[in-house]
């Protein structure tokens, strides 16, 4: 194997901080993993962590924006969205009531998810996410 050559890829989109721009997320990051499994799950992860972006951070506030990333191998997708910050708050995982119409999200992608990671900086949260090929490579599945 040629020591450049990995067997991971990874792909960054940055959005404005508009609504409009998560179904655009999404649709890119479905395009990116057509072929996979996992797409479904990964495109619902997309739309709830770039929802969360704009609706809970700086991300939503002119000129705000956000980050995604996608990293693919054959064993893990992981998807991650890092956001502008500016929230009192650092995002964590909450399982609300089923019926509850806020603070469902990142309880959703938790139990879509093997893993899910928050990584805090002073210019904002990384959420990452990811899904593996092969449940039984580590994490849990709820």
């Amino acid at each position: 194997m040629h020591e450049y050559t990995s067997t991971t890829r990874v792909w960054g989109l940055s959005c404005p901080g508009f609504p409009e721009e998560v179904s655009r997320a999404r649709r890119w990051a479905r395009d990116i993993l057509r072929d996979s499994p996992l797409a479904d799950d990964a495109e619902l992860i997309v739309s709830e962590l770039s929802t969360n972006a704009i609706r809970h951070t700086a991300s939503g506030w002119e000129p705000g924006s956000f980050h995604l990333a996608v990293a693919v191998s054959a064993q893990v997708v992981a998807v991650s969205v890092t956001d502008d910050g500016g929230a009192a708050t650092a995002p964590k995982v909450e399982h609300q009531d089923h019926e509850a119409e806020r603070g469902r999200g990142l309880g959703m992608v938790s139990l879509i998810a093997h893993r899910v990671v928050v990584h805090d900086t002073d210019q904002g949260h990384t959420v990452t996410a990811e899904l593996y090929a092969d449940a039984r490579l580590g994490g849990r599945r709820c």
